[in-house]
């Protein structure tokens, strides 16, 4: 197999899944950007808790309150080597990454930003990181100003060095698109910021780079970076945000209520827990980030460098198997980028497309991907996306290629 670690197809047996058929088919799963499978350990770690030792956290002195307590901070830890964060008590769990932004949009952004401050985003976006500021905007008068997308899906670096000003409070950018799988250069990104104006503040979103090669905050220089388990071959409803301890500390609660405060009273207020306590208000989702836990420590194990490299010898396998198919136009050609190509083709609607790809047991997505300001600037409604994850071959690749040209047959 073309550029793949030897040994990595191997671990295609660890998700259930994949062994399923679709319409007879045998299931080739090109849709991991949007959600990735779920490996039998992680399926286990999940299942365990609920069999085991399930109990509410951090408030029983009882045997299994103090077990699963352990489990649950010990994923602190496992995501601090994980992003090579500076403390585990700098990490917050979320629901997801919508959440995560949401949360420093609504804490850190309306208690720092005020009306006629600047905040800048990209052009490639996902919602998730457009909506929240969009709300802000409009409650406070922020200004909102975007980096242009060049043709080739990479950010203009000139135009958002153009867009800096002494108005610039904080950027929100994507390390990866999740539409082009484009690896935008953050790092150059956030340099260039803090040298025009060091208290400038940087949210990195890291859904689609931390499944893809190890990262590494530290070096990236963000202020913020999260991320969604469901990415990464964990469970759903379980996310992360990291942020700096000194900017936790000054941020305001996001949501009140149980296990996040320090004292309650009619008389004299409340008093919160400091760090990442402080933002986690009510039970937790338990199982869901013991579960993540163990989706973390599988890739590890594997390596991130050996999942990286596995999945660069398919991509340019699936990008060699796209040009046997006329007429289809792809979105998205930088040098760096990751296992996610986006295509459309001349002879038929992505819809159409993917409908028959579904009869050819062939998974893929289509539509705007939550990113519909790039869809507009590359004039298009929609694409079809085939996205690889550490678990995807050859043979997946063939299914698509085939079901494109019987498609094409079919719509032309």
């Amino acid at each position: 197999m073309v550029g793949v670690v030897a040994g990595i197809e191997s671990y295609r047996a660890d998700f259930p899944i994949l062994s399923h058929e679709v319409n007879g088919k045998a299931l080739a799963y090109l849709d991991s950007a949007s959600s990735a499978q779920k490996p039998e350990v992680v399926i286990k770690a999940y299942k365990s808790i609920y069999e085991n030792n399930y109990a509410n956290i951090h408030r029983g002195l009882y045997h299994f309150s103090q077990v699963t307590t352990e489990k649950y901070e010990s994923v602190r830890k496992t995501v601090k080597r994980f992003i090579n964060a500076p403390s585990a008590d700098e990490v917050i769990f979320t629901r997801n990454t919508t959440e995560a932004i949401n949360l420093v949009a609504s804490s850190w952004g309306q208690k720092f930003l005020s009306a006629g401050d600047e905040i800048i985003i990209s052009g490639m976006e996902h919602h998730a990181n457009i909506v929240p500021w969009q709300l802000l905007a409009e409650k406070i008068g922020l200004v909102i100003k975007v980096i242009p997308v060049l043709d080739d899906g990479t950010l203009d670096f000139e135009g958002f060095k153009a867009l800096l000003s002494s108005k610039t409070k904080f950027i929100g950018l994507v390390h990866v698109s999740n539409a082009l799988g484009t690896v935008n250069d953050v790092k150059s990104i956030i340099n260039e910021a803090k040298d025009f104006y060091s208290d400038i503040k940087v949210l990195v979103d890291g859904s689609q780079s931390v499944v893809h090669s190890s990262v590494d905050i530290q070096d990236i220089g963000c202020d913020f970076f999260c991320f969604t388990g469901h990415k990464v071959y964990g469970p759903n409803g379980v996310g992360v945000l990291w942020a700096k301890a000194e900017i936790l500390d000054e941020m305001p609660p996001y949501q009140g209520g149980g296990d996040m405060i320090e004292t309650v009273s009619f008389e004299q207020g409340t008093t919160f827990k400091s760090g990442a306590a402080k933002f986690e208000a009510g039970t937790p989702a338990i199982a869901e980030v013991i579960a993540l836990g163990a989706a973390l420590d599988y890739m590890s194990a594997i390596g991130m460098e050996n999942i990286a490299v596995h999945e660069a010898g398919l991509l340019k396998v699936l990008n060699e198997g796209l040009q046997s198919v006329e007429g289809l136009n792809i979105y998205g050609t930088a040098a760096n980028k990751v296992g996610v190509v986006s295509f459309t083709a001349d002879w038929a609607h992505a819809s159409d497309i993917a409908m028959i790809l579904d009869q050819c047991g062939v998974a893929v997505r289509t539509g705007h991907h939550c990113c519909m300001p790039l869809m507009e600037r590359f004039g298009i409604d929609a694409t079809v996306r085939a996205s690889l994850g550490l678990y995807s071959n050859e043979n997946d690749i063939e299914a698509l290629v085939s079901g494109l040209k019987k498609a094409k047959e079919m719509l032309s």
